[in-house]
């Protein structure tokens, strides 16, 4: 009973699409990505609300082996990342190959068969040999439940719904969350509100954004001489890995050039902000990299503007025409827009249930047992299984660095698979507990655990307090890890139950 797909991906994001692009390198090419949008993109689908912008200089977020010579700015408008998104679709051949509109409910593996059998809403069944899943960290929106937030009377908008003909002219709006999302959305909103109240939990690091246009003239140098722009990429690179590799993730060892950062984003506050008491609001009370830092040149002075305030103040319940704080003060408000971000540890590892081999549910077992998976990408008990968004598999600040080191590893792992005659793969116990073990080891120099981290309410950090989402290596370590790890740290052909 041969399987209908030699694989299956879920998420038609850019890490689908680079696991689309490996397959068809190794031949595998009667693949399927499902989606659960009507069309793909993931982030750069789902998000376009006003100020929309890549938060990475754009020659890093894209993919090396596919530059795009033509971005109009340092740091690329949302818009300019959805085409560039169709371009890779179109080009590498894969949106023929798409499913949009098909929610995925889980995927079991079937021992006998040698296949995983993937479930869709609906009712209908699919099989493929292979399963990789590329939902994505930020993929599941999250909205708290506020008290009353249902007998609200207005405007209730999250940014990942956004609705472009909605009209903020003269609106009196409330943005809840000071996250990178926040960031970029509060000075748009700033510019159409008659009245703005930003609510904040938690401040954000910002740094100055270099940003700027990129004439016509050099976008032509880019396309006529390629080298050019990998140069401008291995920059932008060093820049990022000397701000996350060695000031967060090496703090016990470079602390200087951490509480450099620290000292660049306060001047950057105290240069912005006018009023003292707002500016030791927005200023945040643990180290630098706790939670992922932002860059902008407009969030801090918009509160500048009379008609913006912020509130620190805890939410103690929304009513139908206003919030209402802790302290008792109501702000009346008749548009309220969450900012809110996305839940990355309850529901989203993984995004859907996955039963692997005797049975193993793989969101019970990460929560029972740790998250954890070898070199970020396979588990133990999941044969024929690639998560691409996993535990300690995000590496530098460009998701490009994780995707890319991915489509290596698997690349590797299957080509082996093939050159042994067999057709399953699973890693064994022995070398993901190793990596488990390395990965805790090298984390305990980070700033998560030699810093200050415990008012930062950090994505980074799981239910459990461990900051199993990075990894805490350099890109070029990650890199040569996806072409050189040990072959033997897997087992071929099918493991008996």
């Amino acid at each position: 009973m041969a399987p209908q797909f030699d694989a299956v991906v879920v998420g038609a994001g850019f890490g689908g699409m680079g696991a689309g692009i490996e397959l068809d390198r190794i031949g595998l090419r009667n693949f399927v990505i499902l989606e659960r949008e009507d069309d793909l993109g993931g982030t750069w689908h789902v998000n376009h609300y006003p100020g929309l912008a890549v938060d990475i200089a754009s020659v890093t977020y894209s993919y090396s082996f596919e530059p795009n010579p033509y971005w109009t700015r340092l740091f690329a408008p949302g818009r300019e990342l959805k085409k560039y998104a169709e371009h890779i679709a179109g080009k590498y051949g894969l949106r023929r190959r798409m499913r949009f509109g098909t929610v995925v409910d889980g995927a079991r593996w079937d021992e006998e068969h040698e296949q995983w059998i993937v479930s869709i809403a609906g009712g209908e069944t699919i099989t493929g040999r292979y399963l990789l899943t590329a939902t994505g960290f930020l993929s599941q929106p999250y909205t708290p439940p506020f008290p009353g937030i249902d007998t609200f009377a207005g405007k209730i908008i999250h940014t990942t719904a956004w609705e472009d003909d909605f009209d903020l002219t003269d609106r009196k709006a409330a943005i809840i969350g000071t996250g990178a999302t926040a960031v970029q959305l509060v000075p748009e909103v700033a510019k159409k509100a008659a009245a703005l109240t930003v609510f904040q939990r938690t401040p954000i690091w910002v740094v100055p954004k270099v940003d700027t246009a990129i004439p016509a003239p050099v976008q032509k140098i880019f396309a006529r001489v390629p080298a050019t722009q990998k140069v401008a990429r291995l920059v932008n690179t060093g820049l990022l890995e000397a701000l996350m590799v060695v000031g967060v993730l090496h703090f016990k060892q470079a602390k200087p050039l951490n509480k450099a950062a620290g000292v660049l984003a306060k001047a950057h506050l105290r240069t912005q902000v006018r009023d003292k008491r707002t500016r030791e609001q927005l200023t945040p009370h643990y180290d630098f990299g706790c939670k992922r830092p932002t860059f902008s040149n407009q969030y801090f002075k918009t509160f500048n503007e009379a008609h913006v305030r912020l509130e620190t103040n805890s939410i103690e319940r929304i009513e139908p025409d206003g919030i209402v704080t802790a302290d008792g003060h109501k702000t009346e408000i008749d548009t309220l827009i969450l900012a809110t971000g996305f839940n990355l540890w309850d529901v989203n590892f993984p995004a859907i249930e996955i039963i692997g081999r005797e049975g193993v549910n793989l969101g019970k077992f990460w929560r029972d047992n740790r998250f954890q998976a070898y070199e970020g990408i396979t588990v133990p008990k999941f044969p024929n299984f690639l998560s691409l968004n996993s535990p300690y598999s995000y590496s530098g600040l460009s998701y490009f660095t994780t995707i890319e080191a991915q489509m290596k590893h698997m690349g590797r792992l299957l080509r082996e698979t093939f050159r042994r005659g067999e057709t399953t793969f699973e890693v064994t116990e022995q070398a993901n507990a190793h990596f488990l073990d390395r990965v805790t080891d090298k984390l305990g120099s980070s700033v998560f655990y030699g810093g200050d981290c415990s008012t930062a309410r950090s994505y980074y950090f799981n239910p459990h307090g461990e900051a199993a989402l990075l990894r805490p290596t350099s890109t070029i370590n990650a890199h040569r890890e996806a072409v050189n790890f040990r072959l033997d740290d897997y087992d071929y052909g099918t493991k008996s139950a």
